[in-house]
């Protein structure tokens, strides 16, 4: 490689985990080492990885001497300064990551399951015993939303956040809309073309989205959300009715996540659902695996951030960012200095409330398979009313060859959350009325 232009200082990073995005942070760091150097004055050294088996076949060549299977010595080695948590999981991933912090290292995680469930007590950590933890790479991949959120927009108070946060999602929605194909035929393709993981329910039922939701809740008003509190649906109901009548009134069919505080109350609404959001809004044609995420704050207004939200090279440069701001801080900061951006509880979000549904608007598009009768659109019509839900259309379809129903769908005008999820429930008791009722907020944005 040649000699390498640097400071005295050589800073020792060891990967914990060496997978798709762990063996793409090897990569990079070693065929840019020299570059690195150049422009921090010092060496990054990648001194140590911890792989679950030494002996499996992988994409990049390494010197198999600084491979180790035993992760939690990476964890503790006082060599060591910044520690790598790229495995995955919640389990041996949270010690790892809890004993570096407690040895006082700086941590670099893109596991954003870990940070949802433990975040709050792991910044708690790092703040007790002088370690950082890093992590861009837990949300939307490639974009530096993180960045953008603690660094570049921390004058602003924020409004709303909403998200593309699943390339899974949106590849397979664009392809419903693009294609007129089926939610399980595109599964099916998805899965066999690596889109999809085997078990692709973190992705269609929107966990992993409402993993990186409550991270972003986090960042932007310092409140830890737990999961059970994130109002939570996936796309698996999406059918080809949605994506129609989403195509003949502007919109587009997205797995939005959003994280706002709700005008009047104050409270923090976190959710991640299926929505119908205008083509002409800035997520609103971000199509195939693309990530998406618009921030609007009081001081810049809306900020939009673009790109690829996973894969090797997308989550890497994330991860490299972060082990790059390590590298500033052990420099320029020393051993006991800090970067206040870094630092936990961003703001004072402890006494933020959590919204509930009564506190909670929006537009809503319903969509069910009536009995095909006289009478049924009064039953309905009753039942919105004893709601407080005001009609603002109606369509009717007959269902291919089922003579007896039909599929009625309905939009309706500014209503609580609460008032549609308990109007779902009283139209799937009805006996006209065969399942549940499919739902979905109108986001307009603002627009």
């Amino acid at each position: 490689m040649g000699a390498i232009p640097m400071g005295d200082r050589k800073i020792s990073v060891g990967l914990c985990g060496f997978g798709i995005v762990g063996q793409g942070v090897y990569d990079h760091l070693t065929r840019k080492r020299k570059l690195l150097a150049e422009q921090l004055g010092a060496d990054i050294s990648l001194a140590r990885v911890a792989v679950r088996d030494k002996s499996k076949k992988r994409d990049v060549e390494i010197d198999l001497s600084l491979i180790t299977e035993d992760s939690l010595s990476v964890a503790t080695d006082p060599e060591i300064d910044v520690v790598c948590e790229l495995m995955g999981g919640t389990g041996l991933a949270l010690e790892i990551v809890t004993r570096a912090l407690v040895a006082g290292k700086i941590v670099v995680t893109a596991n954003k399951a870990l940070l949802c469930d433990h975040g709050k007590e792991l910044l708690a950590a790092a703040q007790e015993h002088g370690g950082h933890l890093l992590f861009e790479a837990s949300v939307a991949g490639g974009i530096p939303v993180i960045k953008a959120i603690r660094e570049g927009l921390i004058i602003n108070d924020f409004s709303r956040i909403d998200g593309i946060l699943n390339g899974t999602c949106n590849y397979i929605l664009t392809r419903m809309a693009n294609e007129g194909l089926s939610y399980q035929e595109i599964l099916a393709e998805a899965k066999a073309l690596g889109f999809a993981e085997a078990d692709e329910s973190l992705d269609v039922d929107g966990i992993d989205a409402a993993h990186k939701a409550v991270v972003l809740a986090y960042l932007a008003y310092g409140k830890w959300a737990d999961l059970e509190e994130v109002r939570l649906d996936g796309i698996t109901r999406v059918n080809q009715e949605d994506i129609r009548f989403a195509e003949d009134n502007g919109y587009a069919v997205k797995l939005i996540a959003s994280v706002e505080r709700e005008r009047q109350s104050k409270a923090l609404y976190v959710s991640v659902l299926p929505a119908l959001v205008p083509k002409s809004s800035s997520l609103g044609s971000v199509d195939g695996v693309f990530n998406a995420i618009s921030i609007h704050g009081d001081v810049v207004g809306e900020t939009v951030y673009i790109g690829p939200g996973a894969g090797r090279h997308a989550t890497s440069s994330a991860v490299i960012s972060d082990i790059v701001d390590a590298v500033k801080l052990l420099i320029f900061g020393g051993p006991e200095g800090r970067f206040p951006f870094l630092d936990p509880a961003p703001k004072n979000g402890n006494e933020l409330e959590i919204a509930g549904p009564v506190e909670v608007h929006s537009r809503y598009y319903v969509r069910m398979r009536v009995d095909d009768r006289p009478g049924v659109m009064a039953e309905i019509a009753s039942i919105l009313a004893s709601r407080e839900v005001s009609l603002a259309s109606v369509t009717q379809k007959e269902v291919g060859v089922d003579a007896e129903r039909v599929s009625l769908i309905i939009t309706t005008h500014m209503t609580s959350e609460k008032a549609i999820m308990e109007t779902i429930d009283d139209l799937g008791n009805l006996d006209s009325v065969q399942g549940s009722p499919m739902t979905m907020p109108i986001r307009d944005f603002g627009e």
